[in-house]
């Protein structure tokens, strides 16, 4: 799918799977093996917040868009993000103690480089996925369930799974657990394109779960800062596309996108788990279909990408390859 190369010589090659789905579920276009089986990730953020939508639990507990957001957010552990976890929790009646998500360093430079100076430790706000966990126990304190929300057998994540399974339109083959501690529930690269069409096709004017896809699609079109944060693939893009497009990244170089106005999602995993083959691939599949400029600065920072060295000269470039798109 995509290639480096150096010296007019091919140097790498990343491979992998990709497939475009229509609102009818039905293949547009695929690449590799459409039919393979692969672990979402933080790619299907949005499915693990379904529940939080339907359930009623967002209404009741009054979440505003941009909380919406970052409860499919995988975020640079910024201030805007640990603030707004922070604050969320604390309109539960609940703390940083109540997530299980774990603590790592904040990816956001400023904030870590805040921690140092201050001589603090990272807390689980710092977590990119406590956005997502802070949506789980919103959803727990609905429906009254207990504190180890992140159990498979919990029916908060027994919620995530039969959404998960409805609306990639098959049964998983079974789970992982994911950096965060969550279940990470398995499906096929067609399966998740078909959800992420199903969530493109969403009007907001049917039944519970179409408004719920229609809102965590337009939330994370609107605020994309809190979906990932400054310099990262997901944030820059969705603003070079005015937020029309909701696109996210999950671990081991998977990518989905939403695109609402072509009613079509978009699907692919890199095979060799390089984040530098899957945001070529997005933004390539992107460029294809009409909604993202070749020419915009966050488009040539990953696709036909020209390599500099340290003091400035040209090494290579990022392209696609030549079957792909």
């Amino acid at each position: 799918m995509i290639e480096l190369w150096r010296g007019g010589r091919l140097e790498s090659t990343h491979l992998g799977h990709a497939v475009i789905c229509d609102e009818t579920g039905q293949i547009v276009e695929s690449w590799g093996d459409p039919a393979a089986t692969i672990f979402p990730r933080s790619s299907c953020k949005m499915l693990q917040a379904l529940p939080l939508l339907e359930s009623g639990a967002a209404d009741a507990h009054g979440l505003t868009d941009r909380q919406i957001a970052l409860a499919c957010a995988s975020h640079q552990g910024a201030a805007i993000h640990t603030e707004a976890v922070t604050r969320w929790l604390s309109d539960l009646g609940l703390s940083e103690a109540d997530l299980r998500c774990g603590a790592h360093e904040p990816y956001d430079t400023a904030e870590r480089n805040r921690l140092i100076r201050a001589d603090e430790k990272p807390c689980q706000c710092h977590n990119n996925c406590s956005g997502k966990h802070s949506g789980f126990l919103t959803l727990n304190r609905h429906i009254k369930g207990g504190p180890e929300y992140v159990d498979p057998d919990h029916p908060v994540q027994q919620a995530v799974k039969a959404a998960f399974e409805e609306t990639t339109g098959e049964t998983s083959p079974g789970y992982g657990i994911d950096g965060c501690s969550a279940p990470n529930y398995a499906t096929s690269v067609h399966g998740l394109a078909r959800a992420m069409a199903r969530f493109a096709a969403a009007t907001g004017s049917g039944d519970a779960r179409d408004r719920a896809m229609h809102r965590l699609t337009r939330a994370m079109g609107q605020y994309p800062e809190m979906v990932a944060g400054e310099g990262r693939a997901c944030t820059e893009l969705m603003r070079a596309m005015d937020g029309r497009v909701a696109i996210k990244t999950g671990a081991e170089a998977v990518f989905i996108a939403i695109i609402p106005e072509r009613r079509m999602g978009i699907a692919l995993k890199i095979t060799d788990g390089g984040t530098r083959g899957a945001e070529g691939a997005i933004a390539a599949l992107l460029v294809k279909l009409g909604v993202l400029d070749p020419a915009h600065p966050a488009t040539l920072k990953r696709l036909d990408a020209v390599q500099k060295n340290w003091r400035g000269l040209e090494t290579g470039i990022i392209r696609r390859a030549p079957a792909f798109p």
